[in-house]
């Protein structure tokens, strides 16, 4: 099997050891991806503006990689706070159709950088 590395400068670089995204074969395993601008690299403030960056970057990794978020059908989800599910619900809307992708989404103690929410997923080409 051949793997091949996914990488943008349209979403937040790595920090550590891990890619962006790896492709093998018609499927894309996405790296877990934070409400960071790529831009600047910093966290925007607020469960609303990191769950829409968030978002944005996950769709930069899945452009890279030579789909969209159309294409994802496994979604996980950590929130610090389950009292953002509902936001989180709205938010996705506005980025994912019908149908929309298997999804989970877990609370968590914490996340990098004091972030209040991170996603990664799956896509198949």
């Amino acid at each position: 099997m051949t793997k091949e590395i996914i990488h943008t400068v349209q979403a937040p670089q790595a920090v550590g050891t891990y890619s962006q995204a790896i492709k093998a074969g018609n499927t894309v395993y996405l790296s877990g991806q934070l409400g960071i601008s790529p831009d600047n690299g910093e966290l925007q403030q607020g469960f609303p503006a990191q769950a829409h960056q968030m978002f944005c970057n996950l769709r930069a990794v899945c452009i890279a990689a030579g789909g969209d978020l159309s294409h994802v059908v496994r979604l996980g989800v950590y929130l610090t706070d389950m009292a953002n599910f509902t936001a989180l619900n709205q938010i996705m809307g506005e980025y994912f159709d019908a149908p929309y992708p298997a999804r989970s989404a877990i609370q968590v103690g914490g996340l990098p950088r004091s972030g209040l929410v991170e996603a990664d997923c799956i896509m198949v080409l």
